[in-house]
């Protein structure tokens, strides 16, 4: 596995943008840039810059960019209800725009981008979140059961009758990462610990990742069953899972992919965030970007563990602090190998 370095708080960002609508739905965000700039490609999944989770971390790195490697962008969103054909059509219309690094953010975009890769082999891609074996994309990937284990340690050493939920905004193997590695987590610390476990949809329904209400009710029901700690991983759709549990005294949220705690749109919800389980997307990519900008282009699956800080708990608010110790020795543990995160329930 390759080792990834660290990377610090995103910068803040530069350039001037300019926000348009293309004709397929999405939302169009691009810099102001001069000739002979390097130009990035950025493809979002539904929600975009500002869902507060996935997409924003990765906007993190490509501001990252913007200040630091003086790049030129453009960021594209995908809309809900889309085709497969609105995906490729966004990456085409990136890479025939000369943006190279194009990114895409999610899943989502594998099918799109194998294809679209092949037809512009002197581009480099990169996926999120999933694996290709195309030559010129390179597969950033994360270990979120890792980090997901130690919120497990974290919900299970909190909750107060050992009673604790996890949903899921899809039933997809990535969210099953998620729940199986919380799981085993509350169960390794608290064996007689009971742990709910809920998808807001199913299949190729995307709808659990975008649905706040449906977050908000599952949360709901959760909470009524006697839960007191709550992980939601599920896009925007937990924002509405944090609001419930805010509403419930003496209950906690865990959030997912950024630091959800620090998120203004849920800062009068930041006392009942426990911690953030976080993927440093914005590391992958900045990674990215730099390779290309250093005519060294990455190639091939990029794994972040939580030996290279590519997964980690949030401790804003200090909610951790009576139990940080225990919870860094489940981190040793998992890096030198003693605990092996199962990725199905």
């Amino acid at each position: 596995m390759r080792r990834v370095s660290k990377i610090t708080a995103a910068c803040a960002v530069a350039a001037a943008l300019a926000l348009t609508a293309t004709s397929c739905g999405e939302s169009s965000t691009e810099s102001s840039g001069s000739e002979g700039k390097l130009k990035v490609g950025m493809a979002y999944d539904v929600g975009g810059r500002g869902d507060n989770s996935f997409n924003d971390s990765a906007a993190r790195g490509l501001d990252k960019a913007k200040a630091e490697l003086d790049v030129e962008t453009k960021e594209l969103t995908a809309k809900s209800g889309e085709t497969p054909a609105d995906r490729e059509q966004r990456l085409t219309s990136l890479a025939e725009g000369g943006y190279n690094p194009v990114i895409g953010v999610g899943f989502a975009y594998q099918a799109a981008i194998e294809k679209v890769a092949t037809s512009h082999p002197d581009t480099t891609f990169g996926l999120i979140d999933s694996v290709s074996d195309a030559e010129n994309v390179a597969s950033i990937v994360f270990t979120e059961e890792q980090g997901s284990y130690l919120a497990g340690v974290a919900a299970a050493l909190k909750s107060k009758d050992g009673r604790v939920g996890f949903i899921g905004g899809v039933d997809l193997p990535l969210i099953k990462k998620f729940a199986a590695g919380f799981q085993q987590g509350v169960k390794d610390t608290d064996p007689k610990a009971e742990v709910q476990i809920q998808y807001l949809s199913t299949g190729s329904d995307l709808s659990g990742f975008g649905s706040p209400d449906k977050g908000r009710a599952a949360a709901k029901g959760m909470l009524d069953k006697g839960a007191d700690v709550i992980f939601a991983a599920a896009g925007g759709s937990g924002a509405g899972a944090i609001e419930a549990v805010a509403n419930k005294e003496g209950a906690w949220a865990i959030g997912v992919d950024s630091d959800q705690a620090k998120d203004p749109a849920l800062s009068k919800y930041a006392d009942s965030i426990l911690t953030s389980v976080v993927k440093n997307v914005d590391s992958g990519v900045f990674d990215l970007i730099k390779s290309v900008e250093e005519g060294k282009p990455l190639s091939g699956t990029q794994a972040y563990s939580l030996a290279e800080d590519g997964v980690s708990l949030t401790t804003t608010g200090g909610h951790l602090s009576d139990i940080q110790g225990k919870i860094d020795e489940a981190k040793k543990k998992i890096v030198d190998g003693s605990i092996e995160v199962k990725t199905t329930t």
